[in-house]
């Protein structure tokens, strides 16, 4: 069914001329006292699924109904037009002789978009069709502007992003996906709520940036006259809650990193983090691979699933691998033979990967990764162990203390999830901080910045903890299969239209 006068596409002229006569619609709509903006609420008492679920309890019911108007075919004193409500479409029969010859009159000149109220009783159509007989219509909203498909298609990616209201109106697949958002975010509360975690909220301002590598954005309090960050992290807020006695907390929360933007990164994000009291990386493995796979059973029916041409089992036990050995996996490097950073430095020259002169063993180990790894971890894979020179907040491995005691996982060559066993000894983590100082110091602009709060909040003394920092957003596009950030954050951000 389509509304053939506005089918074909439209030169600007002649799109121009349309969204002149749909305001000189709504003008004579107001004059002669119809004004739909006039009108403050609407008896809806059904939506469209409720008809389609329980058609045979629904039969000959009288429904009130309300959506926005994206088909109508007039056929002299009877009509036929689908309206689109939040759980979808259904088809409307609409005649001039239950409807009055007035209101028929008006139905005519409503356009697609518009959005109406109708009441009726649902019926099957001769064709098998499930619809209502309208006895009452009303239009609600006069929509000023012509649906993208209507003109051009819904093919300019950009436009998509920027219009997301005109992109889900019209693209019901996009409305889906954010709808499995909101249930995968739902599924990791009652997954942590029904472990004992207590969600909490933590500030987003803070007087310095810590907890992550990554360039803050920079703002200023007027009242108090001092520079403020956004936070790039929940970690050291939450930390200093398991120092204070709740020995289970998470958070869900915007963080903001001002860095690039591509199909894996957006400025601004939703993270989650949680932190467990008398545990460590290994209690943090075994509650992720957990927390994926009640996730995407409760919101997917399955633990099976398709992304980027590859299927997965995420019920299938999640391989395990220590950084060393996974880089000596794809290159055949043994880090656990080099002896110190100047040899390490001989082998990424031979093995072309560039270093800067801050970087040390650890460091270098982590470009390997990076280069040769990464693109090559498709099977759920927890990579364990890290240098101590990129885990400025780990514990160090009793048996090997130039590593740590964290985790990354890794699924079709993507980061998802971040783990610790907690630093929990001021005196190296001062240390540490020390470090990180002294790399921005070299040049250095997403080192941690030391938190001299968080010091002696470590100081009163935190027990044996175990963290973890999971992006939801990533988590959202395995789940829903989606390509690229943008396609499950609702607004992501956007680089200026040019004037």
């Amino acid at each position: 069914m389509a509304d053939h006068t506005e089918e074909k596409e439209m030169t600007k002229e002649e799109l121009s001329e349309i969204l002149k006569v749909r305001r000189e619609k709504l003008a004579k709509l107001q004059e002669e006292g119809n004004d739909p903006f006039e009108i403050t609420k609407y008896p809806v008492d059904t939506h469209s699924n409720e008809i389609r679920d329980n058609y045979e309890e629904m039969e000959g019911k009288t429904v009130c109904m309300a959506g926005r108007l994206m088909a109508k075919r007039v056929m002299g004193k009877a009509s036929f037009a689908n309206i689109q409500d939040r759980n979808g479409r259904m088809q409307l029969y609409v005649s001039k002789t239950d409807v009055g010859e007035e209101a028929y009159a008006a139905f005519k000149k409503y356009d697609i978009g518009d959005i109406i109220g109708i009441k009726g009783f649902v019926f099957t159509t001769k064709m098998g069709e499930i619809s209502v007989h309208v006895k009452e219509i009303c239009l609600l909203t006069k929509s000023l502007q012509v649906l993208p498909e209507k003109f051009h298609g819904l093919k300019d990616q950009e436009l998509r992003y920027r219009q997301r209201y005109v992109d889900l109106i019209v693209n019901p697949e996009v409305k889906d996906t954010f709808l499995k958002r909101s249930a995968i975010i739902r599924e990791i509360r009652n997954f942590l709520d029904a472990r004992g975690y207590l969600e909490v909220e933590t500030p987003v301002l803070s007087n310095i940036a810590s907890g992550a590598n990554a360039r803050p954005f920079i703002t200023h309090h007027n009242a108090l006259d001092i520079d403020m960050y956004l936070r790039i992290a929940l970690e050291l807020p939450l930390k200093r809650l398991i120092v204070g006695g709740f020995e289970r907390v998470y958070e869900i929360g915007r963080v903001f990193r001002n860095e690039g933007i591509d199909i894996r990164h957006n400025p601004e994000f939703t993270l989650i983090e949680l932190y467990e009291a008398y545990t460590d990386y290994e209690g943090m493995m075994n509650l992720t691979e957990d927390m994926f796979r009640t996730v995407a059973q409760k919101v997917l029916g399955t633990t099976k699933l398709t992304y980027g041409g590859y299927d997965l089992d995420l019920g299938k036990p999640f391989e395990r691998i220590t950084m060393v050995d996974a880089v000596k996996k794809f290159t055949g490097v043994d880090f656990d033979a080099i002896k110190d950073t100047q040899e390490a430095r001989a082998v990424a020259q031979e093995h072309h990967v560039e270093f800067e002169q801050r970087h040390a063993k650890g460091d270098i180990l982590n470009l390997f990764f990076e280069e040769f790894v990464e693109k090559n971890l498709i099977e759920p894979t927890f990579v364990i162990d890290y240098p101590v020179e990129i885990s400025p907040l780990t514990k160090r491995k009793p048996s090997k203390p130039e590593y740590t005691e964290r985790f990354e996982l890794f699924i079709v060559g993507r980061e998802y999830g971040n783990a610790y066993s907690e630093l929990n000894d001021p005196i190296d983590q001062r240390k540490r901080f020390e470090h990180q100082e002294a790399m921005r110091q070299a040049g250095d602009d997403e080192a941690y910045a030391l938190d001299e709060d968080f010091m002696t909040a470590l100081e009163y003394g935190m027990p044996p903890t175990g963290g973890l920092g999971i992006g939801v957003d990533r988590l959202v596009m395995l789940l829903t299969g989606q390509p690229s950030i943008r396609d499950v954050i609702l607004f992501p951000t956007m680089r200026n239209l040019e004037k």
